[in-house]
């Protein structure tokens, strides 16, 4: 199926979705997070606020670690801690999103990105709503030796997804049902 297509169709079943069900999925993928060693070792990680109803992470950020959260700037991302001061606030793209003033996250100090996912194939290619963020996050040199694991739930789990040449496959693939290592 044509990407576009897939999305559209994906998005609906996932926005379809009753909200009990969306919860009790949402907790159990956090479950199966809390469980891994990568995300138990890692110190700082780069994170997301739902949107559309994508599994929702809100039950890890208790967790004792330093938490990033995305900001659409024009085509890329910058990644900021939350701080007190400085409440997330709505972006451009009705995403919450943290405000321009809350402090800067440098990759540098990044252990592990959770990178949302409108669905994923089992050779952790993703795909996402096709604005080219996270590719290009992704590709960056600062940014692609990180481990990353694409979050999603196990009916947006596809056997092969269409490639493009800015693809990068994600390390893992962690779905209510579990953690998928890649490679």
């Amino acid at each position: 199926m044509e990407k576009k297509a897939l999305r559209r169709s994906l998005l609906a079943k996932r926005r379809s979705q009753p909200l009990e069900e969306w919860q009790q999925t949402s907790q159990q993928i956090c479950e199966h997070l809390k469980a891994l060693p990568l995300v138990q070792k890692a110190k700082t990680v780069l994170a997301y606020f739902s949107f559309r109803q994508e599994p929702d992470l809100s039950l890890l950020f208790s967790l004792p670690k330093v938490w990033g959260f995305p900001r659409c700037v024009e085509k890329l991302l910058s990644w900021h801690v939350l701080s007190p001061g400085f409440p997330p606030k709505t972006g451009a793209y009705g995403i919450l999103e943290p405000s321009a003033e809350s402090p800067i996250l440098e990759s540098d100090r990044v252990d592990l990105i959770l990178v949302p996912c409108v669905a994923c194939d089992l050779g952790g290619y993703r795909l996402g709503y096709g604005g080219g963020f996270y590719d290009r996050l992704l590709s960056a040199p600062e940014w692609k030796e990180k481990p990353t694991i694409g979050i999603v739930f196990q009916s947006a789990v596809v056997s092969e997804l269409a490639i493009d040449p800015w693809d990068h496959p994600l390390q893992g693939i962690c779905t209510e049902q579990g953690y998928l290592r890649i490679n």
